[in-house]
């Protein structure tokens, strides 16, 4: 017996959608290796105000993003719910401190929003597009944009 699948169900795409702040984002989940609780930092010199530091992941060294604080919004305060989203970008895994993750969403094409112009190109930078969901909106984040000055510490 063949089982057969809805038009565009292969354009789906599936994202997994978190809160940092007030505000729920996501991300591909196709970019995430791992999710894992918070776990203290620590700090490195020089780093930018949105890099809260390394830690030792299974021998490797992780840095963690204050994904807030890197989207200019007030820093986040980990608590027990706090998570960190392993993400990987080309070759380079980043952590990504969130308040929590809240689902996975399977979306269709059509269910993505251009960002708009409000005037200031770094939301366009960091923010792929606008995802409507009942009465919800989730930013969907384009990681490999939060990456590039990361460079420098990988050295």
């Amino acid at each position: 017996m063949n089982q057969q699948t809805t038009p565009g169900a292969s354009q789906r795409r599936e994202l997994t959608s978190f809160w940092t702040g007030e505000q729920e984002y996501c991300v591909d989940i196709m970019a995430v290796r791992e999710i894992r609780g918070w776990s203290v930092a620590t700090p490195l010199p020089q780093s930018p105000h949105y890099m809260r530091g390394v830690i030792n992941l299974r021998g490797a060294v992780l840095p963690i993003m204050d994904l807030a604080a890197r989207l200019d919004l007030p820093a986040t305060q980990p608590s027990e719910r706090s998570v960190i989203i392993v993400v990987q970008v080309g070759e380079r895994l980043v952590g990504l401190l969130v308040d929590a993750v809240s689902d996975i969403l399977s979306i269709s094409p059509d269910q993505i929003q251009p960002t708009p112009d409000v005037g200031c190109d770094q939301v366009k930078a960091f923010v792929r597009g606008l995802i409507t969901i009942d009465d919800r909106m989730v930013s969907e984040i384009a990681v490999e944009r939060l990456l590039p000055e990361i460079e420098s510490l990988a050295a």
